[in-house]
């Protein structure tokens, strides 16, 4: 009797604690993970030293760093430096906002997919606890989802690839308490857009502040590094 197949996702990993805690769950569901993290000319690159140290930690099957060039396009506080990276609230979509990024990678994610045989990717967005990024949002999760499976050879043979958003309707708080019953080092993520060399956070960016706010809702002690 042969035994089951295995299923696999391609995981995206930035770094930062959302993403962490997808990988996790997607392990803690049985999945093989093939973790995929971008270097797209981004500000903090200490969080792809945290996805690298992540993934080793988690033990996935595999773990690549694809080098994009968003840079060469601008138009973000992430990837153009000539843009400060706000430290008060708006209520517009922040200049923290990269044109496109998650079509791209989730692109990039679904190529992998077909190549391994996956049945799903998962990515850590979140529309509760987040910036206002249209590319958080469940319409654009659905959207994508409908696209890959018109676009794929899987998807027309009837072996749809499935998008799987386990934190879109979370807290910060609640995603904090899921990654710590999953055994997360959240020591080992950087979500900080500014974080200096050294992986340690600003404490004043939008991403600091729901971050750091996520901990004392949750009750856990924040292993976040300050400057």
């Amino acid at each position: 009797m042969s035994a089951p197949a295995v299923k696999k996702a391609v995981v995206l990993l930035s770094g930062g604690l959302d993403s962490a805690t997808a990988l996790a769950i997607a392990l803690d569901q049985g999945y093989q993970c093939f973790v995929l993290s971008f270097d797209y000319g981004q500000r903090s690159l200490t969080e792809l030293n945290a996805a690298k140290q992540i993934a080793q930690n988690m033990g996935v099957a595999e773990h690549r760093v694809i080098r994009l060039h968003l840079e060469d396009f601008g138009g973000s506080a992430l990837t153009d430096h000539s843009i400060d990276v706000p430290e008060e609230e708006t209520e517009d979509i922040p200049v923290t906002y990269v044109p496109a990024r998650n079509t791209v990678f989730m692109s990039l994610a679904l190529g992998w997919a077909e190549v391994l045989e996956a049945d799903s990717i998962f990515i850590g967005v979140n529309a509760v606890d987040y910036s206002g990024y249209p590319d958080c949002r469940p319409e654009y999760i659905a959207a994508f989802e409908n696209m890959a499976n018109l676009a794929t050879k899987r998807g027309v043979q009837g072996q749809p690839i499935s998008i799987e958003t386990p934190l879109i309707a979370l807290t910060k708080e609640q995603i904090i308490q899921t990654g710590d019953k999953l055994g997360v080092d959240y020591s080992l993520t950087v979500s900080c857009y500014q974080a200096d060399d050294q992986g340690r956070a600003c404490g004043h960016c939008d991403s600091c502040r729901l971050r750091t706010q996520g901990f004392v809702d949750a009750d856990i002690a924040d292993p976040t590094r300050y400057q």
